[in-house]
């Protein structure tokens, strides 16, 4: 006689309810929970330096200045998941705990050039415009992790992509992060695209004394417009809404480096004849947002002290061209330092690719930079028409890449 195995009920007490729906996020239920959770996720490799994000009472305020954006949240018992959409993803029970979150944004940006058939401009490269969406601020609370969240998260954002036209969505990481590159590389579908360099400054002390032979001139919003278009515009990731960057309130201006000896006669004059050596930047406001903290530095090192939450930063980007194109940049950066020295900032940052011929001309610290920061990207639909451009997700790097300060 063959008896049947005897199944014992499950131990009721071990079961977690793993199901939850996605809500859009709600300012004054969830704006707690969700700067709870920011404090809970540090955002830097363990024993590093790190990054402590300050949502001012404001979770979109990393999202705000672009064109579209997006929270959310979802919910079970006593669980709260969150998306940027701002969406609010929330388990079964509305007054749940948040326990995860992701933000997104979508704009147009250069992924190619081609050329132009204006007859004013026949045979000069033109830029090609893809509508591009991106992935920040996913968080996932520690003790909620491997359940699912943050795959449920990435995927309801990426639908509201789709929704609102984005033909490719991307996402930044640091390429240590194990368990976010897998999620986004072998479970959504994207692809290692790109890794530029984070350079970081400290602020010092003192000011740093600027180089003679150049001369520093602030352009006017209008006018950066117009020269960034100009000669930057073919550049990959630039931003079609550029003149919204540069009216911004949080940027602090634009300034110009040329020789000395070069007479600025306007914007006008320098378009058509440009100096033989020049560069440009436009310095962003992060002071209230950022805080970095990390471990002392080595006291060994020259002008080393300690970087116990240095609070506060400066963004700074832009470009150049000429064979001292180098020396500008690094007056410039001179000059950037001293402006953050004047808002009270800790450090200076900026973001390049990794072969960006001006990069030996900004200054930075190793120990708070990072050499390869991972972007990800993945193409939303293959109905798409790329043109001249293809797929983009397979293109080649170019040597230089431009980072939208909104999305920092």
């Amino acid at each position: 006689m063959v008896v049947a195995a005897h199944e014992e009920e499950p131990n009721k007490s071990l079961i977690i309810r793993k199901s939850f729906r996605v809500r859009e996020y709600d300012p004054e239920r969830d704006r707690l929970g969700v700067e709870d959770v920011e404090r809970r996720c540090e955002v830097g490799p363990s024993g590093s330096v790190s990054l402590y994000t300050d949502l001012l009472g404001d979770p979109i305020c990393r999202v705000r200045h672009s064109p579209a954006f997006l929270m959310l949240v979802t919910t079970t018992p006593k669980l709260i998941i969150f998306f940027t959409y701002y969406y609010v993803a929330q388990m079964d029970d509305e007054e749940g705990e948040i326990v995860g979150l992701i933000r997104g944004c979508i704009k147009s940006v250069t992924c190619g050039q081609k050329l132009s058939r204006n007859p004013n401009t026949l045979n000069s490269a033109v830029p090609v415009y893809t509508k591009l969406a991106y992935i920040l601020g996913l968080r996932v609370s520690p003790s909620h992790r491997r359940m699912g969240i943050g795959l449920k998260l990435v995927s309801r954002m990426e639908q509201w992509f789709r929704d609102t036209g984005a033909e490719y969505a991307y996402m930044a990481t640091d390429k240590d992060n194990k368990p976010s590159v897998s999620l986004f590389t072998e479970r959504c579908g994207y692809s290692k695209f790109r890794t530029p360099s984070i350079l970081v400054q400290p602020v010092f002390a003192h000011r740093v004394k600027l180089p003679s032979r150049i001369a520093i001139i602030k352009l006017a919003p209008a006018d950066a417009d117009r020269l960034y278009r100009r000669r930057f515009s073919t550049t990959e990731f630039f931003p079609r809404d550029i003149d919204a960057v540069l009216h911004n309130p949080l940027s602090l201006g634009t300034f110009l480096a040329v020789p000395s000896r070069f007479a600025w006669a306007g914007i006008d004059r320098f378009l058509v004849e440009p100096a033989e050596s020049w560069a440009v930047v436009s310095i962003w406001n992060c002071k209230e947002v950022f805080t970095l903290e990390g471990a002392p530095v080595a006291a060994d090192t020259v002008g080393a002290r300690a970087v116990q939450a240095v609070r506060g930063a400066l963004f700074v980007w832009g470009g150049g061209s000429g064979p001292e194109g180098v020396r500008m940049v690094r007056g410039l950066c001179g000059y950037a330092h001293n402006v953050a020295k004047e808002y009270g900032c800790g450090v200076v940052a900026t973001e390049v690719a990794s072969c960006e011929p001006l990069k030996p001309g900004i200054p930075h610290w190793e120990r708070l930079s990072c050499a390869e920061d991972l972007w990800c990207v993945k193409r939303l639909g293959e109905d798409y028409s790329d043109g001249s451009v293809g797929d983009w997700t397979k293109s080649k790097p170019g040597n230089s890449i431009f980072v939208d300060p909104r999305e920092i």
